[in-house]
């Protein structure tokens, strides 16, 4: 079975890397190419619904989709969680065959894994906090991925004590995130890095994703693509849809 796929934000590079894809693939084919300037209504009989637009247009495309009852893949940064649980809260509102909505805060496969290898090993560290850099092009800060992998950390301390961040009240200390300290970076030369940084006495735990090239994305939206026709509800992270034995949303 061939999925309709109505890409919001095709003009941009996520956009253009989508359309490639969908084009290329058997089981896919683009129903609609949407920029900033085009109609809404013009996603009315996708499959499925994939945005890569910023923060101000996203939520919008969500409204809309879930109005029309077509699945969503969300791959915009600059969700808060407030707004995620609205969202499921809307959905939870509604009738049975609500369809679902997929938020991915990053595409990578790597970036994804580092994430929860970072949830893992965060109770076992008082200090933690988050590096993260990107293009000069990108507009939101914190970056999604890092907004995921912070509240990923402060979940897995919620049980117990909670993540060291001394004088978090002074600007150069960073945004905190769920209780974490993330800097970020924007800048030439630079696609997509994060570190996370551990420290602990005597010694500190560094996971360091790097993105070389935007190819690494093409697995993760393909999976979330042919997914998302049988999704139900809210599912925040790639991670719900692999297998990786680590409970999830």
């Amino acid at each position: 079975m061939t999925s309709r796929v109505a890409v919001v934000g095709a003009t941009g590079r996520m956009g253009r890397l989508a359309l490639g894809l969908i084009e290329q693939a058997e089981d896919l084919e683009v129903h609609a190419e949407l920029d900033s300037s085009s109609s809404l209504d013009e996603i009315a009989g996708a499959d499925v619904v994939f945005d890569v637009t910023r923060p101000g247009v996203t939520e919008r495309v969500v409204d809309h989709a879930i109005d029309l009852g077509i699945p969503t893949v969300v791959g915009t940064s600059g969700w808060p969680a407030e707004r995620i649980d609205h969202v499921r809260g809307r959905l939870a509102s509604g009738d049975e065959d609500a369809p679902g909505i997929l938020f991915v805060p990053n595409f990578s496969l790597g970036s994804v894994l580092a994430s929860r290898f970072a949830a893992i090993a965060a109770p076992y560290f008082d200090s933690i906090e988050i590096i993260e850099a990107h293009h000069a092009g990108k507009v939101d800060s914190p970056s999604g991925t890092a907004v995921r992998t912070a509240e990923l950390i402060g979940g897995a301390h919620l049980g117990g004590r909670p993540v060291s961040a001394p004088h978090s009240d002074q600007r150069a200390r960073g945004q905190l995130v769920a209780g974490v300290p993330v800097h970020s970076l924007r800048m030439d030369g630079v696609l997509a890095k994060q570190d996370v940084i551990m420290g602990a006495t005597g010694e500190t735990l560094t996971l360091t994703h790097t993105t070389q090239s935007p190819s690494s994305y093409e697995a993760g939206i393909l999976l979330a693509l042919r997914a998302a026709p049988e999704a139900r509800g809210v599912s925040v992270g790639l991670e719900t849809l692999l297998d990786l034995g680590l409970p999830t949303e």
